[in-house]
């Protein structure tokens, strides 16, 4: 199944599953089936390579799969409807993904040390169970598992966040990538200056009527009571004409008027005409904030962590690609009648790959 299928269908269920970080399913691509050459024997559901996914694993992930639905109040869908048939590829595909991941672990020499499982399993008792081993074990049953399940779960989730970790080791950024990257988006670290005001927007060929609000606000006139009246800015006419001016992101004149040197805080300012929205009638009522820049010292630890991500992604993307077609073209993968996934994604991926060529 794609990532995007199996994090929805793992995710859509509030259980214990959804409390762990998929890695390889969320960030990697689809696992692939269809072919055939392994043996399937009568207790097997699919087989890849050397890995056997038996009928009481399949059953097992169904019975998580519908436990996790009852806990949200749904159930699963019916035994020989359309929709069951897509809930059952979307399982034998999760199972077949998880094979292939453990054979190419045991190649890379991965493993999941017990201690690292445990250590998981009591982090997770601690967080969502407060440490008490009888709320652990209930929770456990009332989606679909025994400690044991759970457990193995767990050694499976360790298993693929190591080798997650051994296919994206290079992904460390060097410092000319993150000189590359601050220079290319030195917007992002810069933030203009700004300035609270109260206005009022009258719109185009208002000039008279601008001169005349400007002179009542001269002689003392309540600026909210006006702005309520004759504002067309329905985002502070009902603010008392209240705006905070971002620098350069307003109308050129109307950012002029505000952000001149001689634009004095409670000082009225002469109305300002603009070409896109007419006549403004304007007084700053704060200071200037000066615009300030995130130095790239100050943002090196935040652009080397996305560069890294985005590397890691891209590492494990290219792997599981390869994997991958390595299943499909191998012929390493075979099915249970009745299992076969539909849509078959080696089919979907041999044609991708003759529609780029």
């Amino acid at each position: 199944m794609s990532g995007a299928r199996a994090t929805k269908y793992l995710l859509s269920m509030k259980s214990l599953r959804a409390l762990i970080p998929l890695l390889l399913v969320v960030l990697l691509l689809a696992a692939c089936g269809g072919g055939g050459g392994a043996k399937v024997s009568s207790d097997d559901v699919a087989v890849v390579g050397s890995e056997h996914i038996t009928q009481a694993m399949f059953d097992q992930e169904l019975a998580v799969a519908k436990a996790g639905l009852a806990a949200q109040g749904q159930k699963a869908p019916a035994a020989g409807s359309t929709q069951y048939a897509a809930f059952r590829t979307n399982i034998v595909e999760l199972l077949v993904q998880q094979a292939e991941l453990r054979l190419a672990a045991a190649k890379l020499g991965v493993t999941a040390p017990p201690a690292q499982v445990a250590k998981q399993v009591a982090a997770i008792k601690k967080k969502y169970f407060k440490g008490d081993e009888k709320q652990f074990l209930a929770g456990l049953k009332a989606q679909g598992f025994t400690e044991p399940q759970f457990e193995s779960y767990i050694t499976e989730q360790v298993l693929e966040a190591n080798l997650y970790k051994a296919i994206t080791k290079g992904a460390a950024p060097t410092q000319s990538a993150v000189d590359a990257y601050y220079s290319a988006n030195i917007s992002q670290y810069q933030q203009p200056a700004t300035r609270a005001v109260q206005e009022i927007l009258l719109g185009k060929n208002k000039e008279k009527l601008a001169d005349q609000i400007y002179a009542q606000l001269k002689a003392g006139a309540s600026f909210a009571a006006l702005a309520k009246k004759y504002s067309q800015d329905p985002g502070s006419k009902d603010k008392g004409g209240k705006f905070t001016a971002t620098k350069g992101s307003d109308v050129p004149e109307f950012d002029a008027a505000v952000f001149a040197p001689t634009a004095k805080t409670g000082q009225l300012l002469k109305p300002v005409d603009t070409a896109q929205y007419g006549w403004f009638v304007i007084q700053p009522v704060g200071a200037i904030s000066p615009g300030k820049t995130t130095s790239e010292k100050d943002a090196t630890a935040a652009i080397r962590k996305q560069l890294e991500s985005t590397k890691q992604q891209q590492l494990a993307s290219d792997w599981m690609s390869k994997m991958v077609k390595s299943y499909c073209s191998g012929g390493k993968i075979s099915y249970q009648t009745g299992y076969e996934p539909s849509p078959d994604p080696c089919v979907t991926l041999s044609q991708s790959d003759q529609t780029t060529t």
